[in-house]
């Protein structure tokens, strides 16, 4: 008897010892719908953050996808002269800022005295962003997809791995399989990679071929088109069946072949991301977060 209350004794205790596991963080939750092929849950890119409420690829837009519940934060890369990477989607500050001049012809601290504008060109007391300041932001909290980017590979790599973020980023390009290996294999840790195929174009179906033909296949693809034809459907079913989540962007119609948010927004909602769960699409990129949340929830199509 003596023994028994022993042995219960020191199982209490032992399991008094044991520290609390580690709360799951929110991108614990994200990843593991990126890696699943058979879930049917749609994640939610925000494109460039918040940008209506915000100045795009702003910490504040960043903050109010992330309020929002959105999944993956899109945002775009530019190198300053002193080799800073910055948050800015085009070669120049013009549209962004009440600056003036090519990202890569100015330091990083002449582009810190410039503001940011908003989509209507309305200047705020905010400035651009570093990536290290966005992925601080981002950490733990949301998916972090680098779109224009990719030539800064080694430098971007360098600030995920310094803050222990590597595998929350995702980072897509056009790059052939062979070229992309090669780069992963200078390193021992690495990003998520996503190819972006154009898949009505000669080289965009020569670079979807390439990728399939590859013993791994990639995570996700990014498929774009401007017109729905038999090609495009049968592309899609080929990510789906092949184990690689489906990715599309419903920002123009130009991209996703005139489903886009737009359109979903004037009330052809159904038509438009009702169309696109159809054929397999479990990533949509969107300018419209909010209401392609709503629009999911309501269709049971949320993690």
């Amino acid at each position: 008897m003596n023994r028994i209350l022993f042995l219960i004794a020191a199982a209490l205790c032992s399991c008094a010892a044991q520290p609390d596991p580690a709360p799951l963080r929110t991108t614990d939750r994200i990843l593991a719908e990126l890696h699943n092929p058979m879930s049917k849950n749609v994640l939610v890119v925000s494109h460039r953050g918040d940008w209506r409420n915000w100045p795009e690829n702003s910490i504040d837009a960043i903050e109010s996808v992330i309020d929002m519940g959105v999944d993956i934060m899109e945002l775009d890369l530019k190198l300053t002269r002193d080799s800073v990477l910055v948050l800015c989607h085009d070669k120049t500050i013009d549209r962004t800022t009440n600056g003036h001049g090519r990202v890569c012809d100015i330091t990083y601290d002449s582009i810190c005295r410039c503001v940011l504008r908003t989509g209507h060109g309305v200047k705020t007391a905010l400035r651009m962003p570093t990536l290290r300041e966005a992925l601080e932001v981002c950490k733990d909290r949301i998916v972090v997809n680098i779109d224009q980017g990719y030539e800064y590979y080694d430098l971007a790599l360098a600030v995920t791995e310094e803050l222990g973020m590597t595998d929350q980023v995702l980072i897509k390009g056009k790059r052939p399989a062979e070229v992309v290996a090669a780069k992963f294999a200078e390193y021992p840790h690495n990003m998520m990679y996503m190819p972006i195929i154009d898949i009505l174009k000669p080289q965009g179906r020569e670079l979807f071929e390439s990728y399939r033909a590859q013993e791994v296949q990639p995570l996700a693809y990014e498929i774009c088109w401007d017109t729905m034809t038999p090609d495009v459907e049968a592309c899609m079913r080929q990510v789906v069946d092949g184990g690689s989540k489906l990715w599309v962007n419903s920002l123009w119609p130009s991209l996703c072949g005139g489903l886009d948010d737009d359109r979903a927004f004037r009330g052809e909602t159904e038509a438009v991301y009702g169309r696109l769960l159809d054929l397999g699409v479990t990533i949509i990129q969107t300018d419209r977060p909010e209401f392609l949340i709503r629009y999911l929830e309501s269709r049971g199509r949320r993690p």
